[in-house]
């Protein structure tokens, strides 16, 4: 199975990348939403540490009302995620089926400790995808990564292990996964973590590196640069079989001394985020920065919103914005390289 997790996956949608190439106002393929502003832990390299870990949730019914128009926009896959843990909110069982129930596609972000066996056969129904952020092999070094009791460890574990237990049962077609972020504490110990998700019945483990975000508060691990060379490779890739993939996102890691191959943010159209509090945004990397602020879905739909003056006065000082302020290997830096090589195609592109 290859999940496309390196890759920027527009190639798979050419009819919009048309209509965007005509100069259309197109709408997103996929929106990341942010159903809780708070979490329960404190990882040290949170990139949206910045955004308070505030104490808001989205109203369910807010949502009842604007997932049906988004998903006859156009809209085809949301993610549950953003500057909180997705699994604090009290609906989000019902928020997942809803979504799913209107067309749309649903993956879920986590730290997997809320994610109890009765949650589980709640969400494994309607997600194609539940990503569980586990950074270290050892009790000890995840609770100082996570900035959380060690127990929470042995938690999140049990936790798959039923989660996988319940899709099998039920043959749930749920793909299950562990994501960590590459750090000099708990490098040595990928292996161990990944040897865990082998043995849990996971699908995969996806090893990404850090990046600083321009405006998260700590510098912890300002500018780190961890080469492939560090990561135990031979000893993971042992695990990689027909039922287990390592995904050691390589094309990350090299980016991160990489320079751009853009000049300007094209892929704005493709995407969108809305926070906790309704706020729909064009980049997660300015959350806060009115610039890229398009409007809030408690005052408008989704579509007024789009269609708004907000995001067209956005999309006009994007032109001039310099990306070299953007955040290293963002969301949508592959996305970016492939839509600047269709407005700057090569005088040697029709040599197929």
């Amino acid at each position: 199975m290859n999940y496309g997790i390196d890759e920027h996956k527009l190639d798979r949608h050419p009819a919009r990348v048309a209509d965007w190439m005509e100069g259309k106002n197109i709408y997103p393929i996929y929106v990341e939403v942010s159903p809780s502003g708070t979490c329960n832990h404190r990882c040290v390299f949170c990139a949206l540490d910045f955004m308070k870990y505030r104490k808001r949730f989205l109203d369910i019914d807010l949502l009842r009302n604007r997932l049906p128009d988004m998903s006859k926009l156009g809209i085809k896959a949301t993610q549950y995620a953003g500057e909180g843990e997705p699994l604090l909110h009290g609906d989000i069982a019902d928020i997942v089926r809803h979504t799913k129930d209107t067309g749309i596609d649903v993956g879920v972000s986590t730290n997997g400790i809320l994610l109890d066996a009765p949650l589980a056969e709640k969400l494994l129904p309607y997600c194609t995808w539940i990503k569980v952020s586990v950074d270290a092999g050892k009790r000890e070094t995840y609770a100082k990564v996570h900035g959380c009791g060690e127990i929470d460890f042995d938690k999140v574990i049990v936790n798959m292990v039923n989660a996988v237990g319940i899709r099998c049962d039920n043959k749930y077609d749920c793909t299950l996964g562990f994501q960590a972020v590459v750090l000099p504490e708990n490098i040595s110990e990928i292996h161990l973590l990944a040897g865990k998700a082998y043995g849990i019945g996971m699908d995969y483990i996806v090893l990404k590196p850090y990046s600083q975000h321009p405006l998260g508060k700590s510098k912890r691990f300002n500018d780190l640069e961890i080469s492939l060379s560090t990561i135990d490779k031979i000893h993971l890739y042992n695990l990689d079989s027909e039922h287990f993939k390592v995904i050691v996102r390589e094309n990350a890691f090299l980016r991160v001394t990489e320079n751009r191959k853009y000049d300007r943010c094209l892929a704005l159209p493709f995407w969108s985020y809305i926070d906790a509090g309704g706020g729909v945004w064009g980049c997660s990397c300015f959350l806060g920065d009115e610039r890229f602020y398009y409007g809030s879905i408690h005052e408008r739909t989704f579509e007024e919103i789009w269609e708004g003056k907000l995001r067209k006065r956005s999309l006009e000082m994007m032109e001039g914005f310099d990306v070299s302020r953007c955040r290293l290997n963002c969301r949508m830096d592959k996305a970016n390289a492939y839509l600047w090589g269709l407005k700057h195609p090569g005088k040697h592109v029709n040599f197929i």
